[in-house]
């Protein structure tokens, strides 16, 4: 199948995403979304970041698996995540957890510039295959490492995304945070998580807000 055999079902999974969205205004305070996020979720290509097997349900509002134990998050979510940073085209933004990168691809067609961090090689790997695929490889660097630690050769960030949950925001994260900007992560033990949006002053004082509770896999660190 080509990217147009799917265009249907992309329009369908961004009228998903702005139901959706409806139904938790009441969490989010609005009843809908930045329209550039959804703009960009109507054409980055979800099937091509999933197994063959899953083509069929590539678009689906739900979590796919794409091996090692980890997922491609439902669509709700990644465009939930990328409204709340408040994406501007001048942005640096630091992604903990590129997974196979489709939120990675998301980010890198509202930004300057993605620095994405995966602590599982083979992952990372294929993100960096598929992104070239996409013409994306100029806006985006991947490396493998803990995510806990940032990527403090290229901070501080305007803004920061973490896509696996720690129990705690690592102190790492909001150190390499830009003055005014924020971070947007899961946090919480698991069955007990909340997304989580941190913002930073112009002083360094650290805001945060809880927006609605989610399930994540752990922001796992290596292994010695």
């Amino acid at each position: 199948m080509n990217d147009r055999s799917f265009e249907a079902e992309r329009q369908q999974m961004v009228a998903d995403i702005v139901a959706h969205t409806v139904f938790v205004t009441g969490r989010l305070g609005k009843a809908s979304l930045d329209r550039r996020v959804l703009d960009v979720m109507g054409r980055v290509p979800r099937h091509a970041f999933v197994p063959a097997s899953l083509l069929p349900v590539a678009y689906g509002d739900m979590p796919l698996p794409v091996g090692h134990g980890k997922t491609v998050s439902q669509p709700f979510i990644v465009a939930l995540m990328t409204d709340l940073l408040e994406l501007q085209p001048e942005h640096e933004v630091l992604e903990i957890g590129t997974g196979v990168g489709y939120q990675t691809a998301v980010l890198a067609a509202l930004v300057r510039h993605v620095y994405s961090i995966e602590l599982i090689e083979p992952l990372a790997t294929r993100a960096r295959r598929q992104l070239a695929a996409m013409g994306l490889a100029g806006k985006v660097d991947i490396r493998v490492g803990d995510g806990h630690l940032g990527w403090p050769e290229h901070a501080p960030f305007a803004r920061i995304i973490v896509t696996a949950a720690p129990e705690h925001v690592p102190r790492a994260l909001i150190d390499q945070l830009a003055p005014g900007g924020r971070i947007v992560i899961p946090a919480g033990p698991y069955g007990a998580q909340q997304l989580v949006v941190l913002t930073k002053d112009a002083a360094g004082h650290v805001a945060e807000r809880e927006v609605l509770q989610v399930s994540f896999s752990a922001l796992d660190t290596p292994q010695p």
